[in-house]
């Protein structure tokens, strides 16, 4: 599989999916060096908004990674009132995507604490910095913690200027 973050992205906002950029992606924008293997989206999972993203990559082959069959990502009107995170593996890479964002909340309090950026020729909303922060302490892994320690001294570099 080839990884194709960009790609994916664009797909996503070429479909009209609404979303917020947040996990290591988001902290790559800010300028952190970790690698990330994924791309982690906080999404609307109203049903419109479901299918708007299963039309985005649905030629991507996307599957749910969670599950030993990796069934292939389908979704009906019942399935989509049932979900609340979404881990798919596609040809472009895996898209991660939830409607819950520990440290923030559902989706639209993550929409109300994040910003449009340009990425190269498209537009996104990019979970603000100072929430990106919140969201990775709030998760207390052992990368998330080193990911706060390299995002609160980026925020350190753009308060000094």
């Amino acid at each position: 599989m080839k990884r194709d973050f960009y790609n994916l992205l664009e797909r996503l906002v070429g479909g009209s999916v609404d979303f917020v950029l947040v996990g290591g992606f988001a902290g790559v924008v800010y300028g952190c060096t970790y690698v990330t293997q994924d791309v982690d989206i906080c999404c609307d999972f109203l049903t419109e908004n479901l299918f708007r993203l299963q039309k985005a990559v649905v030629d991507l082959h996307p599957v749910h990674r969670m599950t030993p069959e990796r069934i292939k990502f389908q979704l009906t009107k019942e399935s989509c009132g049932q979900l609340k995170n979404l881990y798919l593996d596609t040809d472009m890479g895996q898209l991660d995507c939830m409607s819950f964002i520990e440290g923030i909340g559902d989706y639209q309090k993550v929409k109300e604490v994040s910003k449009i950026i340009r990425l190269e020729n498209i537009k996104l909303r990019v979970l603000s910095l100072d929430s990106l922060i919140r969201a990775k302490d709030a998760m207390n892994r052992p990368r998330d913690k080193q990911a706060v320690i390299e995002l609160e001294a980026i925020r350190k570099l753009k308060d000094k200027n």
